[in-house]
Parts: C-alpha cells; sequence; structure tokens
C-alpha cells in the first residue's frame, strides 16, 4: 500500500512540475528564473523535512557526492528543456517527450542488475514506445503554433528530452542501489538540489547583472510553487525504488507512463489542449503498455 501511494504522488507531482511551465508561460514569468527559485525551495523543503541540514564538511568525501553534482547539471538543464517544450509544444508533448526516454533506464536494469526480461514485460515497451510517439504526435493546431518546425525544435526538443531525461533515471537508480540508504538518501538529494540552485543562482545573476535578462519578482512564488512538489517528486521515487529495488525496470515505466497519462489529460481538461484521435489512441495504448510492463 505505501509503494502504491508513493508511486502515486511520483506520478501527480512530476506531472504538476510540467503542467505549472504552462501556467508560468502565461503570466510572463521567465521559466529560467522559476527554476532557480525551485531549487532554492527544494533545498529548504528537504532540510525541513530531515529537521536540519544534512551536509556537512564530511560529505565531500561521501562517494555519493561526485553523483549528486552530475545530478545537479542535469536537473537545471532538463528542467529548462521542459519548460520550453511545455511552452512552444505543449503539456502532452513535452511529458511524452520526456518520459519517452522509459526504454533506457529499462535496457540499464536489465543488463547492470540482472533483472527478469520477459516476452510479455519487452512487448509492453516496445507498445509504451509506439503509445507515446501516438501521443506525441502534433495536430494541425500544434504545428500552427509559434516556433514549431517539422524539421527543428519539433524534432531537435524531444531527441535532447529523450536521451538526457533517461539518463538522469538511469542514475537516480545507480546511486540509489549503490551508494544509498535511509541514513544518506536526503542528504543526497538537498546535495544534487544545492547544486542546481547555486549553478542557477550563479547564471540569474550574471544574466540580470549584465542586462540580457530582467528580474520578475513573480518568479520568486512561481520557484516556490513548483519547488515544494518537485522535492516531493523525486522523495518519492526514490522510495518506491527502494521498496521494489529487484524490479525496476517495472516501476520506472509504470511510472513514467503515469505521468505521460495523467499530464495529458490535465492538459486537455485546464488547458484545452486539443487531442487527436491518433494521440487518444496512444492514451489509450499507454493502458494496455501498463499492463503488460506491470504484470509481465
Amino acid at each position: 500500500l505505501n509503494c502504491l501511494l508513493y508511486l502515486i504522488l511520483s506520478i501527480v507531482f512530476t506531472s504538476y512540475l510540467t503542467l505549472s511551465f504552462k501556467v508560468v508561460g502565461r503570466f510572463g514569468i521567465p521559466v529560467f528564473q522559476a527554476i532557480v527559485f525551485n531549487y532554492i525551495t527544494c533545498v529548504i523543503t528537504g532540510s525541513l523535512v530531515n529537521a536540519s541540514f544534512p551536509l556537512n564538511s564530511q560529505s565531500i568525501q561521501e562517494p555519493w557526492f561526485g553523483w549528486a553534482l552530475t545530478m545537479s547539471c542535469m536537473f537545471i538543464s532538463i528542467f529548462n528543456l521542459i519548460g520550453f517544450t511545455a511552452q512552444k509544444l505543449g503539456v502532452a508533448v513535452a511529458s511524452v517527450s520526456n518520459k519517452l526516454s522509459l526504454v533506457i533506464p529499462f535496457v540499464f536494469s536489465i543488463y547492470l542488475y540482472n533483472e527478469t526480461a520477459t516476452w510479455v514485460k519487452i512487448a509492453g515497451i516496445l507498445l509504451a514506445l509506439v503509445a507515446v510517439v501516438c501521443t506525441c504526435l502534433p495536430g494541425k493546431e500544434q504545428s500552427a503554433k509559434p516556433g514549431y518546425s517539422a524539421g527543428g525544435v519539433a524534432l531537435l526538443w524531444p531527441a535532447v528530452l529523450f536521451l538526457s531525461s533517461g539518463l538522469l533515471d538511469t542514475l537516480v537508480k545507480y546511486v540509489q542501489q549503490t551508494y544509498l540508504n535511509e541514513s544518506n538518501n536526503n542528504a543526497y538529494l538537498i546535495t544534487a538540489f544545492l547544486g542546481a540552485a547555486t549553478l542557477g543562482s550563479i547564471a540569474l545573476v550574471v544574466l540580470v547583472a549584465s542586462g540580457r535578462m530582467k528580474f520578475h519578482p513573480g518568479s520568486i512564488l512561481a520557484g516556490i510553487a513548483i519547488g515544494i512538489p518537485n522535492y516531493f517528486s523525486i522523495w518519492a521515487l526514490v522510495k518506491v525504488l527502494k521498496q521494489y529495488e529487484g524490479n525496476s525496470s517495472a516501476i520506472l515505466p509504470i511510472n513514467n507512463m503515469g505521468i505521460v497519462l495523467f499530464s495529458s489529460v490535465v492538459a486537455w481538461l485546464l488547458f484545452r489542449e486539443r487531442l487527436s484521435l491518433l494521440n487518444w489512441l496512444g492514451i489509450v495504448l499507454s493502458i494496455a503498455a501498463i499492463a503488460l510492463i506491470a504484470f509481465g
């Protein structure tokens, strides 16, 4: 029951992040600024959850420290890509482009951790890929959006999100299984968030000081609204993976497909992002893929 609750929290919170970029754009708040304050909020939230700031001078010597810094760079880069794609091409396209990467941690889990790959699971993964492609293909309304071009943005950003998100999910799984336990899990997350906050803050100060970006006060509130769910999305995912250490090849795809389904439907309901018949077919296929992966 706890595992199911953590999985639902991970799906809802991660979907919320993608959806929030749409709202941020409508208020004219620069995505990058909101992302920087989001990571500052993540650090504060994690410290409150832990009832103390879990880092000290000894943290640098921990074997997970270098991986946390790598995760910091990936965090802020991927978040900006997701925000850009959500605003330019829509929430559904951003979400499926991001979570199409489920095939990467699946393959790594099979070969690195010798997890079982049944034909049913493999069929589920293949069906999932077809499903997210169907969901991702834009209709005429999306194709007409400013910044969309069949040979440019539409192909470049989904490809970059695919690779980077897949590697991030794989990194989370590797570090969780190799280095983390209940005593250092929060310290690892705080380090990753603090690194992203530091990198982003330095870049933001330089951009504002040089006049290349104007500071928007609303980005502070936006960062808080995004940062709290962001922290708990990673926290919940790590909890799920810890309880199912030998079956991440099923958990990660289910988590990712759940995010695709939830965010696409909510975007359709709240933002009136129109889905074509092919997009709806993709959602139906996603449900079938989840069943195959979960019970395979």
